[in-house]
């Protein structure tokens, strides 16, 4: 029982590592990479109508008054 559990462990160490090393790009040279680093979407930011006009505004209600 006790190797099954020394097996798991070690698995489970070496995922993680594996999902570390992914998350922070260091697998990049074997092709593998989070979109946040091989997609970029500068199309999107072109499609924007005047975000300059953009409010963000508190809410007037006090809390209590809501449903």
């Amino acid at each position: 029982m006790s190797m099954l559990l020394r097996a798991l462990v070690l698995v489970l160490l070496v995922a993680n590592l594996g999902y570390f090393a992914w998350t922070r790009g260091g697998l990049a040279m074997f092709g593998t990479m989070p979109a946040r680093f091989s997609q970029t979407e500068p199309e999107r930011l072109k499609q924007q109508v005047r975000p300059q006009l953009l409010q963000i505004r508190k809410d007037e209600a006090p809390a209590s008054a809501k449903p």
